[in-house]
């Protein structure tokens, strides 16, 4: 599947956005004000942002929300109703542009839309051309017990289990390594 660099930077931003929600009660989240908020749209580079206030702040955790049940989809078709409705609410506004030093690229949200916006429009058609590829399954949730960060699975053969190998990954493969051995001893 080809990904450009636009599609790419909306995946990576689409998925940061959905690991900022707290996992549980106990968490913090990500996105606690609005500093936070403008460090996110600074972070990933989000273009054409104004000023952002607390109804901005609402506006995408209220869309973060959205993206992790497009995350959680049993199905594509699931998959393809929750992306059509955000897209469709955000009044996308498909343009090529060419700022910042990047060659042409496509952006769906409307000039002057709210960050909220910008992000369900950009980061939702990204999502699109997955279901439309029919690589909905790689949009996933890491399978260590402890763990449900979303994450896209980009490998060559679907294989990506966890968020991060590194990580949840190898704890889990040293936990089973020590079971084993565990077991073997008696």
């Amino acid at each position: 599947m080809l990904i450009t660099h636009d599609t790419r930077c909306a995946l990576d931003t689409v998925v940061d956005l959905v690991n900022t929600a707290p996992e549980d009660d106990a968490a913090p989240d990500g996105l606690a004000d609005v500093t936070a908020l403008a460090d996110f749209v600074r972070s990933h580079e989000v273009s054409d942002i104004g000023v952002l206030s607390e109804v901005d702040l609402s506006a995408v955790r209220r869309i973060r929300s959205r993206f992790a049940q497009i995350f959680a989809a049993p199905d594509a078709r699931t998959a393809a109703t929750m992306i059509n409705e955000l897209v469709a609410a955000a009044g996308t506004t498909p343009r090529l542009t060419d700022h910042d030093g990047y060659d042409w690229h496509v952006h769906y949200f409307a000039p002057g839309a709210s960050v909220a916006d910008h992000l369900a429009a950009d980061c939702g058609m990204a999502l699109a051309f997955f279901v439309v590829a029919g690589e909905q399954e790689r949009l996933r949730r890491c399978e260590a017990p402890d763990c449900r960060r979303a994450f896209v699975d980009l490998s060559r053969n679907r294989s990506r289990r966890y968020c991060d190998s590194r990580t949840c990954g190898n704890r889990l493969h040293v936990a089973a390594y020590r079971a084993r051995r565990k077991e073997a001893a008696g």
